[in-house]
């Protein structure tokens, strides 16, 4: 019987260029959301951000393809080199061969598109990047990071939006308990702003509380009106467990159980009942092999908009039954705000990172709790608690239901 560990992690987010220092500003209650300074927003509905400050590509990757490639690919390199590094999975010269790599996105190398359209219509066919396609399609960021560190396992690339980086850590953990890899870099990158800013906002689904940026992504609040677009990456190690103890790797946890399935409602809107968030649950407690009193803490997937946040929290309920009034569930996107398709690797690692360190993270912003998001949210302050299970919830358009369900390391 194989088992799943985590051995390494890694990434950048608009709280930090690595993910120690992102957690520690998550503990603190910081918000990573701001006014926007990489574009002009002048004109947006929404004109703040969680954006990746003070990073520098060329420390990541070849400087000659930074400079050519999108912001997605940068982080997604970053984050995988860290992740390798911390694991130290490598340092065994064989090691690639039996390493693949799965590295999601919700929408790919949206930048770097709109640039080269730009120069299409404005200039002509001739002024058109020949690296255009390589630097823009999805799967790039799992290829270019299994070419850069020699990984000749599966290489491949999910896409379910927001649930993204949670369906590739779930798909990774199956290729290893079937015995395809002992080892797999697994996680998303997205850098989607300033174009999806405006579509989103187009939507009427962002938050435009514009003069007080650290206050307007806010889970489960009455006062909430809408998610903060955020960029950044984040990047596993999953890996065999006994092949992890054979090399005296350290482990962040062991990923135990995972639901995925599909709400067949609406290409946007979450199905009210919350059938396919409480499927996922179920699957991932199922796969476990536990009872759903034994899970003790939550990272729901709670963006932020007032119809998602309610049948989130109805589904746990539903999930939870009696224990969901002794179970802490937060949203950490209140500080990271939503990072698209590296929500769910982000989280996932927040999980792993409660139980590894006894404190769960707050859900800020809780002014005026929502009557009808009538659970524990930890909020504003995190909290001290010694949690064997944590569950990562992740959801996306398309009506994609993704949970993660980790057990904290013996």
């Amino acid at each position: 019987m194989r088992r799943v560990a985590i051995t390494g992690i890694g990434g950048v987010t608009p709280l930090a260029l690595n993910l120690e220092d992102t957690w520690q500003a998550i503990l603190a209650g910081r918000s990573g959301i701001r006014s926007t300074s990489k574009w002009d927003s002048s004109g947006f509905a929404q004109q703040i951000a969680g954006e990746v400050l003070g990073f520098c590509p060329d420390d990541w990757m070849n400087p000659r393809d930074a400079a050519l490639c999108d912001p997605f690919l940068h982080y997604a390199c970053a984050g995988a080199k860290m992740a390798i590094q911390d694991s130290r999975l490598l340092d065994d010269s064989n090691a690639g061969a039996r390493t693949g790599t799965c590295i999601a996105t919700a929408v790919g190398g949206t930048q770097t598109l709109v640039a080269q359209q730009a120069n299409l219509l404005n200039k002509g066919p001739r002024f058109v990047s020949p690296m255009t396609v390589p630097f823009t399609i999805c799967d790039m960021a799992s290829g270019y990071v299994s070419i850069m560190h020699k990984l000749e396992g599966p290489n491949h690339c999910l896409v379910s939006a927001c649930a993204s980086g949670a369906s590739a850590i779930g798909e990774a953990y199956h290729m290893i308990l079937r015995g395809s890899v002992d080892a797999m870099v697994v996680g998303a990158a997205d850098a989607t702003i300033p174009l999806h800013t405006a579509a989103f906002a187009s939507a009427k689904a962002l938050s435009t509380r514009n003069t007080e940026p650290e206050r307007a992504s806010r889970p489960f609040d009455a006062e909430r009106d809408g998610f903060v677009m955020s960029e950044g990456s984040a990047l596993l190690i999953l890996e065999e467990r006994s092949h992890a103890i054979a090399r005296g790797a350290k482990i962040y946890g062991e990923m135990v159980g995972y639901g995925s399935c599909s709400d067949v409602h609406h290409i946007t809107a979450p199905d009210p009942s919350g059938k396919g968030a409480i499927r996922a649950m179920r699957e991932a407690i199922q796969m476990a092999g536990i009872d759903p009193s034994d899970v003790g803490y939550v990272n729901a997937h709670a963006t932020s908009t007032l119809l998602g946040d309610r049948i989130e929290v109805s589904a746990i309920r539903s999930v939870f039954g009696k224990h969901v009034d002794d179970l802490p569930v937060s949203s950490t996107k209140s500080m990271t705000g939503h990072m698209l398709g590296a929500a769910g690797s982000i989280e996932a690692i927040f999980c792993l990172l409660a139980m590894r360190d006894g404190i769960l993270p707050p859900t800020i912003n809780q002014e005026r709790p929502d009557p009808e998001c009538d659970i524990d949210s930890v909020a504003n302050v995190a909290r001290p608690k010694s949690v064997e299970y944590a569950l990562s919830n992740s959801f996306g358009f398309g009506g994609h239901n993704v949970s993660l369900l980790f057990r904290r390391a013996d």
